[in-house]
């Protein structure tokens, strides 16, 4: 039975954890990548923090909110509603037609803005 050197082993063993260390922090450091999606809200999980966007496609989107979240209204949201809390904002949006900056990691996407058209244009989508 052949037995690894201590001076191979220790050699092998840093460029183990040299690896492993690069791959971390590669991913620790990774900018995530901005997106936008338009449509309409299809439906609001107040519990999740998520919204369903439906675009003109038919495709539909999960996306999540968060407190960093920033909304910006349409003259029908309401004075505060745009530095007000994202959660309030989203209880009335269902059937919104909205533009939705957002990132996603790992499959997830979160929303960094949302932008409100109103109701008035978002027939065309349902």
């Amino acid at each position: 039975m052949s037995l690894i050197r201590p001076k191979r082993f220790k050699a092998l063993l840093a460029g183990l954890l040299t690896l492993v260390l690069a791959i971390g922090f590669q991913s620790s450091f990774a900018e995530d990548v901005a997106h936008m999606v338009k449509g309409v809200v299809k439906s609001v999980d107040k519990d999740s923090k998520t919204f369903v966007v439906k675009t003109t496609d038919g495709t539909e989107h999960t996306i999540k909110w968060t407190d960093k979240t920033v909304v910006k209204g349409s003259k029908d949201t309401g004075k505060g509603v745009e530095k007000g809390s994202v959660d309030s904002y989203m209880d009335v949006k269902k059937g919104s037609e909205v533009t939705v900056n957002y990132t996603e990691k790992a499959g997830e996407k979160t929303a960094t803005g949302i932008k409100d058209a109103g109701k008035a244009t978002a027939k065309a989508v349902d």
